[in-house]
């Protein structure tokens, strides 16, 4: 396609045009904002190497019965509600990788977000959540 036959293309169908448009500069923005925004999405491979390597602190953001139906081992659950980078918990770990988790991944990149905020140095979420995990084959350990 050449590109004259392009502009002939946006002169018959222009809302298509714009649309395209649109689409391409919501994709740049979103893959330059993920590129500064100060913390990492890991897959469930990536996450049991920093756990197993680094000691990480994860953080279960699920409501307190889908946590006791199934949580990745070592995981701390901490009601969203109750989620606070300064509480007891959390201050003591800004040096170390913390790992925020949620059942689907939404959650948690909010939750890492104010942790980066408020000072934490090696900050990641698990994108997709205890779904993803579960999807990678990987155990859960069930009850508290």
């Amino acid at each position: 396609m050449t590109p004259e036959e392009l502009l002939a293309f946006a002169g018959r169908h222009p809302l298509l045009s714009l649309g395209l448009a649109a689409v391409t500069v919501a994709l740049i923005y979103t893959e330059i904002a993920r590129l500064f925004r100060g913390y990492k999405g890991l897959r469930p491979a990536e996450l049991t190497t920093l756990i197993n390597r680094e000691n990480a602190l994860v953080i279960d953001l699920s409501p307190s019965a889908d946590f006791e139906k199934g949580h990745i081992a070592g995981s701390r659950s901490v009601a969203p509600s109750q989620f606070d980078p300064e509480s007891k918990l959390l201050s003591k770990a800004k040096a170390l990788p913390v790992v925020v988790v949620c059942r689907n991944g939404q959650a948690s990149g909010n939750a890492a977000k104010r942790l980066k905020k408020a000072g934490f140095e090696h900050v990641y979420w698990l994108d997709g959540g205890v779904q993803a995990w579960q999807q990678a084959d990987l155990p859960l350990v069930k009850g508290r």
